[in-house]
């Protein structure tokens, strides 16, 4: 039997739950869960808030941990190897996207969470191809959160070129924020952070932001006029998207990756006239998430993190609800 915390049913507290191991396919890993971070996603998860939860609900996509059983066809890892699982656990693996390397786009994705029990466990199973080898030199006790909020931070770089020639703005700044900041200030970028948030204006800076604005002072944010490249929403609640449309140079783009649930008002008028663009993304792809490993161990990029023990995981959780972690809370045994 494998020790998890659960929640038994949506918005309760999490309780200690045991479930019988499950026998390996012929392409799954089991991993030995060391730590797990604790996202936004796996509270909405707990909530039953997008309507596709099951209980008992074993959350946590953000993984570490170590092989310790690989399925009679496993070619990628090796019993004892240090690795990483995020927000998916398998892949259809013969469509177009997954062929192409874009696995985040198959439409027959497993969700680690929805798919099976998640990694507020002490083991947690996965197909090898969704199973990341984590760098040699890398800081495992603060990595599990770039499993899932750094590679939704991280991928536009990737799928839009971002360069240190780009004036980037970071639209909320909180657990995807934060590493936004970081990510974008290490590729060289001009990076300005829009808060709602005070007294964080010190911290921002030594983080790697050039500038620090309230994202609530229309004036302030109107004086940039048509400066920057780039801007990245991690924000989950509505704002004045035509006036950040307006402070984005021709040809540039504002990007959301926090889950905004009311729909965007914006005006064509505001694209049409510098042929700016609004898109959005979710997590990454296994080559992306490796890419971005990398990068991390390169230019020593962690998440600021709050650490705590797994039986302490209702406490933390109660934390993450009230915004209360700065930035990131990651559990262990």
């Amino acid at each position: 039997m494998i020790k998890s915390y659960a929640a038994m049913e949506a918005g309760k507290n999490l309780v200690e739950y045991q479930f019988k191991k499950k026998p390996l396919t012929v392409k799954e890993v089991r991993i030995k869960v060391h730590s797990c971070g604790i996202c936004h996603s796996d509270v909405s998860a707990i909530d039953n808030a997008w309507g596709a939860s099951t209980f008992p609900m074993v959350a946590g996509h953000e993984i570490i941990g170590e092989i310790i059983e690989i399925g009679s066809d496993v070619m990628l890892h090796s019993v004892g190897d240090h690795v990483g699982l995020g927000w998916h656990s398998g892949y259809c693996d013969v469509c177009e996207h997954c062929e192409n390397g874009d696995h985040n786009f198959c439409s027959k994705t497993n969700k680690t969470v929805f798919s099976q029990h998640g990694g507020f466990a002490e083991e947690v199973c996965a197909d090898e191809v969704s199973v990341i080898p984590l760098p040699k030199n890398l800081k495992l006790e603060n990595a599990g959160p770039l499993l899932c909020g750094g590679i939704t931070v991280f991928t536009p770089i990737i799928e839009f070129n971002i360069n240190k020639n780009h004036k980037i703005g970071v639209i909320g700044i909180g657990g995807l924020g934060h590493l936004a900041i970081k990510f974008y200030k290490a590729l060289g970028c001009h990076v300005t952070a829009f808060t709602s948030s005070k007294g964080k204006d010190n911290l921002l800076l030594s983080m790697g932001a050039d500038d620090v604005v309230s994202s609530l002072d229309k004036d302030a944010i109107r004086s940039y006029g048509a400066k920057f490249d780039f801007l990245i929403s991690t924000v989950n609640v509505k704002l004045d998207w035509n006036l950040f449309l307006s402070i984005i140079r021709p040809r540039g783009r504002l990007h959301f990756v926090g889950a905004v649930l009311d729909p965007i008002d914006a005006s064509v008028f505001s694209l049409m006239g510098g042929r700016r663009s609004i898109s959005g993304s979710p997590v990454g792809s296994p080559k992306n998430i490796k890419k971005m490993l990398v990068f991390c161990s390169k230019h020593d990029i962690y998440p600021e993190v709050e650490h705590f023990k797994f039986k302490n995981i209702n406490e933390a959780i109660k934390k993450v609800r009230e915004n209360k972690v700065r930035f990131r809370a990651v559990l262990s045994w």
